[in-house]
């Protein structure tokens, strides 16, 4: 089976899928030739559709990723500078939520957003746990405040320097400080042992969260649970996630409560140019 095909007739013999293939697996023996694979070319390709994205002229397809199936880039859709900016500065961590749940159809499309996220060699480690029930949540959050009380005995320091006892209290005395009373929250997860499993999750993550305004919704990254998820095995039998895999991030998402109308400050960036 060929890696790639490439149509002769619309194929202009220009290289830029030569030069652009990040694993450089594609050859243009000469002028008159069109773009062959190299002999390792179908062990090293790592699938990431380069050469099918930046053709031109639509003359090469992937045999795993034909050209029909990926969608032309819309110029019109791009953000110029100032959209860009904000966009990302839009961007709220939402923290009070309607009573309301988020229709799965809705969260489903936004991690088949996220799964575009960029990882190392292409690998796509992510795994996606949705707790969609609110009931399930709120026991999730239960559990990440008896992992805060065990560390408020066992570590005092530790518990002090997050504020572990205010977190407690907030609790104790009827609010959910640990996912907010979010009807929902996602958790990417991966295997322990890849490397790359961690930067993937949280850029994965992090496509996410960017996402969720565009589809009315707000999200807030779980840190508290996450790491209870990391620490506490009560919190890791009621994630149930595979053998081998940890919680690498997690999410909490659903409909805000307000909207959000100035887009406020942040410290200035602190560069050292070489």
């Amino acid at each position: 089976m060929n890696l790639f095909t490439v149509d002769e007739e619309k194929c202009k013999r220009d290289g830029i899928c030569v030069a652009e293939c990040p694993m450089r697996i594609i050859e243009l023996k000469d002028a008159e030739s069109t773009p062959t694979p190299t002999r390792d070319a179908e062990e090293l390709c790592i699938n990431c559709g380069h050469c099918v994205a930046v053709c031109p002229h639509g003359a090469l397809s992937l045999t795993t990723m034909p050209i029909e199936a990926c969608p032309p880039v819309k110029k019109e859709w791009l953000l110029d500078e100032q959209q860009a900016e904000h966009f990302l500065r839009y961007r709220r961590s939402i923290r009070i939520y309607k009573d309301e749940p988020v229709d799965r159809s809705v969260i489903q499309k936004l991690i088949d957003t996220a799964r575009f996220a960029p990882s190392g060699h292409n690998a796509q480690p992510v795994h996606w746990l949705v707790i969609y029930d609110s009931r399930e949540v709120q026991e999730l959050a239960g559990l990440c405040i008896d992992w805060m009380r065990f560390v408020i005995k066992e570590q005092p320091a530790f518990a002090k320097m997050l504020h572990m006892d205010r977190v407690v209290s907030r609790w104790e005395q009827g609010s959910d400080p640990i996912c907010r009373s979010a009807p929902h929250v996602i958790v990417a997860h991966a295997e322990e042992q890849n490397r790359t499993a961690p930067t993937a999750c949280t850029i994965a993550l992090t496509y996410l969260e960017l996402a969720i305004p565009s589809f009315g919704l707000g999200g807030c990254w779980a840190g508290f649970l996450n790491t209870a998820a990391s620490l506490w095995p009560p919190m890791q039998e009621a994630l149930a996630l595979p053998e081998g895999h940890s919680s690498m991030g997690a999410m909490m998402i659903g409909i805000p409560k307000f909207k959000y109308h100035r887009l406020p400050l942040r410290n200035e960036a602190r560069v050292t140019w070489r």
